[in-house]
């Protein structure tokens, strides 16, 4: 047999599991068949107005080619007057760089900084992109389960557990996806201590949910709770599920002036500087009113109590009431070992999220692409009506059970 031309760091890793279970749901849609898709993580609005116009008045202007590699100085004091304002951090110019998406930031950090064999610690669930993007950068992830007793989040035993010689990262997402799970600032001050102890340990915070949230107050901030880890960290954070901005590609990066020079240096020989005219538009996300965001929330809030009511009615499902992002992370244990209508065991909740789709047309993803079973998660990020829906067939799923 001829060798394998892909590289090794690729073979090593999978495509995404959400991106996945969308493509099955879309397909089995383009086949005829009624499919409420509860998969993607993308809000339902449209760009608020204001931000198109100011897209449409970049093009306008000429504004249409190369920009600096960090990204327009319009932009870059956008995100610097934001960091300051709603996390009262304080960053130069020079410390901050537009990327295509956070996850280009992510991946791109990882790339920058792990070499062969070192370890990146990761609080299970994750995003499931997490993991990959580690082994695609020839690092090791190490994941560390949260069980749903802990809120979902690591404790500071758990991470003292986890450090070794070889550890380069521990990556925070709060809230987090899929589990809406938040840090408070005693938590981090505790996690903090221990970082206190490993001084070669870097923090990447991964902040895209830090506006989605359901108790009307701000996200606490790592740097706030533990200002002495500012030269060990870095921000990660985007317009995207904000302000609707998904399509547009901009996410950012704040941190220490080498890791940013550095990602400036990589990117600059990979992806490029980002769009131009997603670039103007994002910094009038930014700079600009902010209405959408408090109407937008209290939307997703009102679906979250609407799904979280209807899901924790059916027996053998529950689920911890999140305190951001727009997904719930249900459990699914009671359903484990009961045999569907066809005479099927379900041995694992990603039998459960197969029986789902198949026999009532509901499309949820799986606990294991997020490395914390059994559960699946469901988002949402679309129509009460949609929701209930779902919900209601869901339901008829379960009473069929045997």
């Amino acid at each position: 047999m001829s060798p394998s031309r892909i590289a090794a760091r690729v073979r090593r890793i999978k495509p995404s599991p959400s991106t996945s279970a969308a493509d099955r749901a879309n397909e089995l849609r383009r086949q005829g068949k009624s499919i409420v898709n509860l998969v993607v993580g993308e809000p339902d609005f449209d760009t608020p107005a204001h931000i198109r116009a100011a897209a449409a008045a970049a093009m306008d202007k000429g504004q249409t080619r190369y920009t600096l590699m960090a990204g327009t100085v319009e932009l870059r004091q956008a995100i610097a007057a934001k960091l300051e304002r709603e996390n009262g951090l304080v960053y130069a110019m020079n410390e901050i760089i537009a990327t295509s998406g956070a996850k280009s930031a992510i991946y791109s950090a990882f790339s920058i900084t792990l070499e062969p064999g070192d370890e990146v610690i990761v609080p299970a669930p994750y995003w499931v992109s997490y993991p990959d993007m580690v082994l695609a950068s020839d690092g090791m992830p190490v994941i560390v389960a949260c069980p749903e007793a802990n809120d979902f989040k690591i404790t500071p035993a758990q991470l003292d557990a986890a450090i070794t010689p070889k550890t380069r990262w521990l990556l925070i997402n709060s809230p987090n996806n899929p589990t809406g799970a938040s840090y408070t600032l005693d938590e981090y001050r505790a996690l903090a201590d221990v970082l206190a102890r490993h001084p070669q340990v870097l923090v990447m915070t991964d902040d895209i949910y830090e506006h989605i949230r359901f108790d009307g107050q701000r996200t606490p901030h790592l740097l706030q709770a533990a200002p002495q880890l500012r030269e060990r960290t870095l921000v990660v954070n985007g317009v995207s599920k904000t302000y609707a901005m998904t399509g547009w590609r901009i996410g950012y990066v704040a941190g220490p002036r080498d890791l940013v020079q550095a990602l400036d240096t990589l990117l600059s020989q990979s992806t490029g500087n980002c769009c131009s005219i997603s670039q103007a538009a994002a910094a009038a996300a930014l700079n600009g009113d902010q209405r959408f965001v408090t109407e937008s929330v209290a939307i997703y809030k009102q679906r979250r109590d609407a799904a979280l009511a209807r899901i924790n009615a059916i027996p053998g499902l529950s689920c911890r009431a999140p305190d951001g992002a727009f997904y719930l992370y249900i459990n699914c244990a009671g359903l484990i070992g009961k045999t569907t209508p066809q005479g099927k065991a379900l041995h694992e909740d990603g039998d459960v999220v197969m029986y789902l789709l198949d026999s009532v047309g509901v499309a949820v993803v799986a606990g294991t692409a997020y490395g914390l079973s059994p559960y699946f998660r469901l988002s949402i990020a679309t129509s009460i009506e949609i929701l209930e829906e779902g919900c209601a067939r869901i339901a008829g799923a379960v009473a069929a059970l045997r």
